[in-house]
C-alpha cells in the first residue's frame, strides 16, 4: 500500500511538471543544431546544377538519364545528364570539379522548367553527405538578408503601367555563359512577327542571329549594341502585345534596387579611405625610384611599389645586398602602405574648375592636356570568342600529346588537272583537292577518323572535314560534310558558301561544330610549313604550307612541291599509323587521278610486306 501512494504522488509531480518540460523543449535549441551551425555551412560550398537553356526557344526540359549517381566524383566536362529539349536530347556538361551531392530531379520525372534546381555538387574536399543532407530543391546559398528586409516580390519593374513580356539573352550553345549584342535589327516602337531577325549576339563560338518567337512591338532594348559578358538569363529587352502603349510599358528592375547599391558603393569607398590611411605613414612620391644595381627584380619592384629608396635600407644578403626580406622588415617596422597615383579624370577637373570660376567672376584658365601614357601600349580586350579559342587550344596542348609527321608531295599534277577544271567553268583551288585527298586517304587510313569522348576512343563512320577559316573576331572551322563522297566542284562550291557565311557570321551550329578531322592551310599567305593544334574532341589535324619550286635531284628539273604536317594525339595514334596516312595523302596529291576511282588496297602501304623488302 505504501509503495502504491508513493507511485501515485511521484506521477502527480511529473503531470504538474510536464507543462514545464514541454515549454524548456520548446526554448533550448537542440544540440545538433548548435554544432551544425559552428561547421562551416555545406550549403555555402555547394556548387547549384540548374535545368539550362539549351536551345532559344527552350522553356522546359526533361530528364532522360543521369550518367553520374550520387556520390560519385565529377571533373569539368564531365557529361552528368541528358536532357530531352524542345527540339533534341542534348548532353549537359559541368564547369566544374566535385563530387555529386544530391540529385533533386530524377529521370523521367516530367518537365522542369529552365533555372529550376536539379542537382547540386560537393566541392574539392568537402563531405558530399553533409552537402546532400543540407540542401534543398528550394534552398539556394545566398547571402544572410537582414531581419527588417520587406518580403522579396515576384517581379521588380520601374518606369509605366503596362507590363510587356521580358526577352532573356538566350543560351545558344551548351558552353554558352555570357554572350555580346553585335546589332540591333529592330528599333523600339517597330513591330515585331513570330520567325523575324531581332538581334546578333555574339557567344562563345560564333555570332547567331535571335529570332522573336511571338508578334508583337519592340518595347524597351535594355543592352545596346556592344554590350559584352551579358549573363545568360539576364533581360536584353521588353516587348508588348499590338494595340498596348509601348511607350508605357514597366521596364524590370534585377536586384531589387541595385543602382542604390551601385551609388552607395563609391561613397563607402572614399568614407573608408582616410580612415585606412590614419593607420599608415603616407609615403612621399615626389623622387622617382631608380632600379639600384645588384637587386633582384622581385625585391626592386616591391621598393618601386612603396617608393622606398635603396639608400635607406641596410642589406642583409651577400656582400651587403638588398634582399626582399629587408624590404619587408622595412616596410612593417615603418607602418607604409603601397603608393597610390590618384590622377583624377579630365571631366572632374573641368567640373572643379567651374565653380571657381563662377565664385571669383575671372575666366577658367584652359585645363592642360592630357599627359600622353608613358607605357606604350594598349590594353584590347578580347573577345568571348578568342578568349574559348585560347582556352580550348591550351587545354587540346597540355592533354594531348601531340606527335607529328610530314610529308612532301609534287603537285604539277594537281595544279595541270586544275587549270582543266577552271577551262570547264569549274573555279577550284589547290585547297579543294587537299580537302579531297584527306577524305579519301581517310577511307585508308579509317584509324584517324575518330573523335575522343571521355579519353575513349569513338570510330566516326561519317568522315566531315573541318576547315580553318580566319575571320575577324577569330578563327572557325565550317564543316563540308561527307568529303569524301562529293567531288571536287562540289567541295569548292561547299566551302566557298560556308566561308563567306562564317566571315559575315552566319553559320549554324552544325555548320561548324561535330567535324571528324581539321584542314589548315596557310599556302595561300606565303608559309611553306608549319604546326596546327589539334582541335578537341578531333584526334589529328593536317596543317598544309604553300608551294615551292625546287630542282628534283633525280630529274634535274624544276617541280612545285607542297610540305605538309599532321599533328596527332599520340595517346591513340602512333607514329606508324600517322605515317600510313601521310603517305596515303601523299600519293594521292601526286597522282590525283585516284582521287575517284574507288578503293585501292595497292594504295596503302602494307608494313609486312615493306618490312620483308
Amino acid at each position: 500500500l505504501d509503495s502504491l501512494l508513493q507511485e501515485s504522488r511521484m506521477l502527480r509531480a511529473c503531470q504538474r511538471w510536464q507543462p514545464c518540460v514541454r515549454q524548456a523543449t520548446r526554448c533550448v535549441p537542440p544540440v545538433v543544431s548548435t554544432t551544425a551551425c559552428m561547421h562551416t555551412s555545406p550549403v555555402a560550398s555547394a556548387i547549384q546544377l540548374k535545368m539550362p537553356s539549351l536551345s532559344p526557344t527552350m522553356e522546359e526540359g526533361t530528364i532522360v538519364k543521369w550518367l553520374k549517381k550520387e556520390g560519385e566524383p565529377v571533373e569539368a566536362g564531365d557529361v552528368v545528364c541528358d536532357i530531352q529539349t524542345d527540339k533534341a536530347v542534348v548532353s549537359m556538361e559541368v564547369d566544374d570539379e566535385g563530387v555529386l551531392a544530391k540529385i533533386f530531379i530524377q529521370a523521367d520525372s516530367g518537365a522542369t522548367k529552365v533555372g529550376e534546381l536539379i542537382a547540386v555538387m560537393a566541392e574539392d574536399g568537402e563531405d558530399w553527405k553533409s552537402v546532400a543532407a543540407s540542401s534543398s530543391p528550394g534552398a539556394a546559398p545566398t547571402a544572410p538578408q537582414p531581419a527588417a528586409s520587406a518580403p522579396p516580390t515576384e517581379a521588380a519593374s520601374a518606369g509605366g503601367s503596362v507590363q510587356g513580356v521580358v526577352i532573356n539573352m538566350p543560351s545558344l550553345s551548351p558552353t554558352m555563359t555570357e554572350g555580346t549584342i553585335v546589332k540591333w535589327y529592330k528599333k523600339e516602337g517597330e513591330k515585331l512577327e513570330a520567325g523575324d531577325l531581332l538581334c546578333d549576339i555574339q557567344t562563345d563560338k560564333a555570332v547567331v542571329s535571335m529570332e522573336a518567337d511571338d508578334d508583337g512591338v519592340l518595347a524597351k532594348i535594355l543592352m545596346q549594341e556592344g554590350s559584352s559578358g551579358v549573363q545568360v538569363g539576364i533581360a536584353i529587352a521588353v516587348m508588348v502585345e499590338e494595340g498596348e502603349d509601348w511607350k508605357d510599358v514597366a521596364i524590370p528592375v534585377s536586384g531589387g534596387g541595385g543602382g542604390g547599391d551601385a551609388v552607395a558603393a563609391p561613397a563607402a569607398a572614399e568614407a573608408g579611405a582616410p580612415a585606412a590611411a590614419a593607420g599608415t605613414v603616407s609615403v612621399s612620391s615626389d623622387h622617382p625610384f631608380v632600379h639600384p644595381s645588384m637587386v633582384g627584380p622581385a625585391t626592386a619592384l616591391l621598393m618601386s611599389q612603396y617608393n622606398i629608396q635603396p639608400d635607406n635600407i641596410s642589406g642583409s644578403g651577400p656582400k651587403g645586398n638588398i634582399v626582399k626580406a629587408d624590404v619587408k622588415k622595412y616596410i612593417k617596422e615603418h607602418n607604409l602602405s603601397a603608393v597610390v597615383h590618384d590622377v583624377p579624370l579630365p571631366e572632374k577637373k573641368a567640373a572643379a574648375t567651374a565653380p571657381a570660376a563662377a565664385t571669383t567672376g575671372k575666366p577658367a584658365a584652359a585645363a592642360p592636356a592630357p599627359a600622353k601614357p608613358r607605357t606604350g601600349y594598349t590594353d584590347i580586350e578580347l573577345t568571348s570568342m578568342r578568349k574559348v579559342i585560347a582556352k580550348r587550344l591550351t587545354e587540346s596542348k597540355q592533354m594531348a600529346p601531340h606527335g607529328y609527321s610530314s610529308a612532301t608531295a609534287c603537285i604539277d599534277n594537281v595544279s595541270r588537272l586544275r587549270q582543266d577544271y577552271i577551262k570547264s567553268g569549274f573555279k577550284v583551288s589547290i585547297n579543294d583537292f587537299v580537302i579531297k585527298a584527306v577524305a579519301t586517304a581517310l577511307q585508308y587510313v579509317p584509324q584517324l577518323n575518330i573523335n575522343i569522348v571521355n579519353e575513349e576512343v569513338v570510330p566516326m563512320s561519317n568522315i566531315d572535314i573541318s576547315v580553318a577559316v580566319a575571320t575577324d573576331v577569330g578563327l572557325i572551322t565550317p564543316i563540308v560534310k561527307d568529303a569524301a563522297a562529293k567531288p571536287v566542284q562540289q567541295i569548292s562550291a561547299d566551302v566557298k558558301e560556308l566561308a563567306g557565311r562564317a566571315r559575315e557570321n552566319k553559320l549554324k551550329l552544325d555548320e561548324f561544330q561535330g567535324g571528324t578531322f581539321t584542314i589548315s592551310n596557310l599556302g595561300m599567305f606565303g608559309i611553306t610549313e608549319f604546326t596546327a593544334i589539334i582541335n578537341s574532341p578531333q584526334a589529328a589535324i593536317l596543317a598544309v604550307g604553300g608551294g615551292r619550286q625546287i630542282i628534283n635531284p633525280d630529274t634535274m628539273k624544276a617541280e612545285t612541291v607542297m610540305t605538309s604536317t599532321l599533328s596527332f594525339d599520340r595517346r591513340y595514334i602512333d607514329e606508324a599509323l600517322a605515317a600510313d596516312f601521310m603517305t596515303v595523302f601523299r600519293t594521292l596529291m601526286e597522282r590525283p587521278e585516284l582521287l575517284g576511282t574507288g578503293y585501292l588496297p595497292s594504295i596503302r602501304t602494307d608494313r609486312s610486306a615493306a618490312q620483308l623488302q
